[in-house]
């Protein structure tokens, strides 16, 4: 009989439960909604030539596809982070699911543009759905192995970026781009399929006070990972004082000391809220302008990768590049470049326990700073794409570690509502990019360019350094100062 004197957490349970056959059939399947979520921003690089080939829309109706996704993304990763801390993190999966299978597959049979950009936007609701799933497996994994895992479980987005432009340069060169949504959206049909297999988070349970449900989960865990749950009861963190200002020491390491217990959401809007209490406010905001500046960065990598090389014969070198959008070459580099991002994992994964969310943040953007900084000149085009590949594959790593950073750095009751707003503000990068620096680059003011992106990888660093916490080993938190 179990000793009710004796008293454990969740996190207690996870490491007595260990890592094994139960986590990696959630990895699977979060995982596998990553996978089909990058798949559906990547084939944003080879649909927009096509659409504006066949049915002739102007230069910005082209941008436009892109921008309605980003746009859709922004309201699906604060509207599935909002159901999610609210109502349960299994609750969104299958809106989440439905939305991105069923209107994907719709869109491939667009009759005209507005359909198809009105379609596309709402796939980009649906896609805004990646950190419910990181912040969901990550509730699985015990405090020990969560930098590792987090890293390992970041490769699915870069092996959907690589197998979607595997897939368009098969079937973009032999089909056509309706076959290509169709055919990308198939992933999200298998998260539909899976969706019952999922479990619910137990500590999302047990701060909600759904004790039992949370211990048969943690029982399942255990007895699926052939291990051993602690004897006695399982409690949260948590304390139950409401509404109620407590003033921390400021060098408080985590949100675990003088906690309070929000017992009874008051409105929907109440995780959100809690993001600008006073003991998350400024961390708030640091992050937010952490995650702009590490995806304007990303994103613009991504996105000059082609355009330096194109503008090089006009800007004053003698580089030949082909114009057809059906040369193989266009998909061999982008998948290259997908490709690429591997290697910046690797050593995500090999440097986050050992340094610290923190410092191994730092040592990635300024990695990142190092690569951008030669091409203020300009240079060969194998230098200039090699340089690039470098600086998205560090930037890459800088944004895999934000990612495990920022749920961690959040209480159970706000964790996914702050990493998706967190989220949402980097889309914002996403979109400013396009109108700012490829522009640039365009028209041949690549020195500024590059001063630009100096500007705001140095700016990340300096918010990487004000952030007032490190959560390396740490136990994640339930509770917030109010």
């Amino acid at each position: 009989m179990a000793d009710e004197g004796h008293r454990y957490t969740v996190d207690e349970a996870l490491t007595s439960a260990g890592f094994g056959k139960f986590q990696y059939l959630v990895f699977a399947y979060a995982g596998l909604a990553v996978f089909a979520e990058a798949m559906e921003i990547m084939i944003l690089s080879f649909i927009g030539p096509a659409v504006k080939s066949e049915w002739g829309v102007s230069p910005s109706a082209e941008s436009l596809l892109s921008t309605v996704v980003f746009a859709g993304n922004l309201v699906g990763v604060y509207l599935w982070g909002l159901l999610s801390d609210n109502y349960g993190r299994k609750k969104g999966f299958l809106g989440i699911a439905m939305i991105t299978s069923g209107i994907g597959l719709l869109s491939a049979f667009s009759p005209n543009y507005i359909s198809l950009v009105t379609l596309r936007g709402l796939v980009g609701i649906g896609i805004g759905s990646g950190p419910v799933f990181s912040a969901w497996f990550l509730e699985f994994v015990p405090a020990a192995k969560r930098g590792m895992w987090m890293v390992i479980f970041s490769t699915f987005w870069t092996l959907g970026s690589i197998f979607e432009a595997a897939l368009a340069w098969i079937v973009m060169i032999t089909l056509n781009w309706k076959w290509l949504l169709a055919l990308s959206s198939i992933p999200s049909f298998a998260v539909l399929l899976l969706y019952s297999l999922a479990p619910e988070s137990p500590r999302y349970l047990n701060v909600k006070g759904r004790t039992t449900e949370a211990r048969n989960i943690l029982d399942k865990i255990a007895l699926l990972n052939k291990a051993k749950l602690p004897n006695g009861m399982l409690v949260s963190d948590a304390t139950s004082r409401p509404d109620e200002e407590l003033a921390p020491p400021d060098n408080t390491p985590l949100l675990t000391s003088s906690r309070i217990r929000i017992t009874k959401l008051k409105s929907g809007f109440s995780s959100f809220l809690l993001l600008f209490s006073s003991r998350l406010v400024r961390t708030t905001l640091l992050l937010w302008m952490l995650f702009f500046g590490n995806s304007f960065t990303y994103y613009g990598i991504i996105l000059m990768t082609s355009k330096l090389s194109s503008t090089q014969s006009k800007c004053g070198t003698t580089l030949t590049v082909s114009k057809s959008m059906h040369d193989s070459s266009l998909y061999l580099s982008v998948f290259l470049a997908s490709l690429g991002e591997l290697p910046g994992l690797v050593l995500a994964g090999i440097i986050v326990d050992r340094a610290g969310r923190k410092l191994s943040l730092t040592i990635m953007l300024i990695l990142v700073f190092i690569c951008i900084l030669p091409l203020a000149m300009l240079q060969s085009n194998i230098l200039i794409t090699g340089l690039l590949v470098g600086a998205r594959m560090f930037a890459f790593g800088a944004f895999t570690i934000a990612c495990i950073f920022t749920p961690e750095i959040y209480p159970t009751y706000t964790r996914t509502t702050g990493a998706g707003v967190a989220n949402s503000i980097g889309k914002f990068g996403g979109m400013v990019c396009p109108l700012v620096a490829v522009g640039l680059v365009t028209g041949c003011h690549q020195t500024a360019v590059v001063i630009l992106f100096g500007a705001v990888i140095l700016f990340a660093v300096i918010c990487v350094a004000l952030i007032p916490f490190e959560t390396k080993g740490q136990e994640l938190s339930d509770s917030v100062y109010a």
